[in-house]
């Protein structure tokens, strides 16, 4: 089946009106739209009822209608002949807490025309979703934050637009997948409760939503499609992730690990989801170390030991001079220090091995992976003691969850046949690496799967497929959240994990290190 039937533009013909055909305009469109349809009703706008007689005199014969759909109900959002060149076009909105990524999508061929990102312009007032929150009640405060995330999407959208050599206007459709907090703010609905006792969202499903009503600058018809969360969280972001994974499509099951915030896990197949999150992420997302970065221009992105030696080779992204290091460098870093014996099993740096790379601030210990006449801002780029404990921490938390989730479930890790990375930290985390230090599981390596931006992947997914509605309400009604917060062997089996690459070092048989 071709892209342009089973998505959101349906070709049609609407018989000319005539003597003999007299039904009104309305009418004919919508009687023309039914087969293409199969079921349900169809609606106008009003505002494009007022232009219906002229575009249906443009030309005789075949148009292209773009529609939306909403509980088996269909709207009209545009209408054009299907001879006419110019591309009607929706736009893919992974809306992240620190980065916001977009992706515009020719709704014909189904192909990527761009994409592009920004910083989410609400770190100018809190970088992390618990102070914009805060900040919403005070006065004006939710108008604020609305408008920040509003005016960054305008202008990116506007330029993404410019490069393609389209109009805002030819845009008839969005779909965003964010966390449940970020989909508050950006619709200016109150996110005070979610962080409240018990917990409460405003809204799980907003579903549909005129992109006018939102101030978004798109065509004047158009609709903003909002993936639906799971409470407070477990938001669209992951229900659009587990859409392109295809985990609620698979027979055996599989796990799925999205780390930004939080680590955010999903396990199951198609007959069961089961999901969590939990405080693993800031760590991996640049804030282990003063060093640390998120991933672009210059940042250690590999760190590789060199065979039988402690001599350590690094990666900067787009081989500039370093400027820092990312959440994928901290983990090589670490599990290089580690297998060569530099670092201990309790995490510790062991100063006589580290040769001449110690130093010492205010007593503490630093390990310095570039000296200042090699990087990129003319200082020593180290990483302390107090770092590599914050690393441990979250590494444990990350293993922790996933031994705690597949658990629950009388699954064990080492069954597993597919293990999905997805985000940033997929796109660059090196799974040996990961193993080496007890922070995933020790799988073979054909398991590991890199999604990148799952969340935008579900959000193109569906701008090309009018069908997975029912996907979407499916994967939803699927999952049952664990919560951790109250969860006894949870806490006993961080403790567990807390030294490399684990107390039990027979979980990670294929971690043999060096103790010269």
């Amino acid at each position: 089946m071709s892209k342009s039937l089973r998505g959101w533009v349906k070709k049609i013909t609407v018989p000319a009106a005539s003597l003999q055909n007299n039904t009104a305009d309305a009418e004919r469109l919508i009687a023309a739209l039914k087969p293409a349809l199969s079921t349900g009703t169809v609606s106008i706008d009003i505002s494009l009822l007022r232009n219906l007689p002229g575009l249906l005199r443009k030309q005789d014969g075949e148009f292209n209608c773009t529609l939306c759909c909403s509980q088996d109900h269909w709207t009209v959002l545009g209408l054009s002949p299907a001879s006419d060149p110019a591309p009607l076009t929706g736009a893919a909105i992974d809306l992240g807490t620190s980065r916001v990524v977009l992706r515009l999508v020719d709704l014909i061929s189904g192909d990527v025309l761009e994409e592009s990102s920004f910083d989410n312009p609400q770190i100018a007032i809190g970088p992390d979703i618990l102070a914009r929150i805060h900040h919403t009640t005070e006065t004006g405060g939710r108008a604020a934050l609305q408008a920040l995330i509003v005016g960054g999407l305008n202008g990116e959208l506007a330029r993404l637009c410019q490069s393609c050599g389209v109009e805002p206007e030819t845009v008839l459709l969005a779909a965003v997948a964010g966390n449940t907090a970020m989909t508050h703010l950006f619709m200016g609905l109150d996110p005070q409760w979610i962080i409240r006792e018990p917990y409460i969202p405003a809204v799980n499903r907003p579903n549909l939503v005129k992109a006018s009503d939102l101030g978004l600058k798109l065509n004047p018809h158009a609709r903003v499609f909002m993936f639906p969360n799971i409470g407070s969280y477990f938001g669209g972001d992951l229900i659009a992730g587990i859409l392109y994974a295809g985990l609620h499509h698979r027979d055996e099951t599989a796990i799925m690990v999205d780390v930004g915030t939080n680590a955010e896990v999903v396990l199951g197949n198609r007959n069961w989801l089961i999901a969590c999150a939990g405080a693993a992420g800031p760590a991996l997302e640049g804030g282990v170390t003063k060093m640390g970065m998120m991933a672009g221009p210059g940042v250690i992105d590999q760190v590789q030991r060199v065979p039988g030696s402690r001599e350590l080779r690094i990666s900067t992204i787009d081989d500039l001079p370093p400027v820092g290091i990312c959440g994928s460098g901290v983990i090589d870093l670490a599990a290089a220090l580690f297998m060569s014996g530099m670092l201990d099993i309790r995490g510790k740096l062991v100063p006589e091995k580290c040769d001449d790379r110690i130093r010492y601030q205010a007593e503490l210990a630093h390990f310095m992976l570039v000296n200042g006449e090699n990087s990129g801002t003319g200082r020593d780029l180290t990483i302390s003691q107090a770092d590599l404990d914050s690393l441990i921490r979250s590494k444990a938390a990350m293993y922790t969850i996933l031994e705690t989730i597949s658990q629950s479930v009388g699954t064990a890790l080492s069954d597993l046949t597919s293990f999905y990375v997805a985000g940033t930290f997929g796109s660059f985390i090196n799974p040996r690496a990961a193993i080496s230090i007890g922070m995933l599981p020790d799988l073979p390596l054909t398991t590991y799967h890199s999604l990148g931006n799952s969340s935008l992947g579900g959000a193109t997914h569906y701008l090309n497929h009018a069908d997975c509605l029912a996907e979407i309400d499916h994967i939803r009604d699927s999952i049952t959240y664990l919560e951790l917060n109250v969860n006894q062997d949870f806490m006993n089996r961080f403790s567990a994990a807390k030294f490399l690459p684990h107390t039990n070092a027979g979980l990670f048989p294929s971690v043999a290190r060096e103790e010269s």
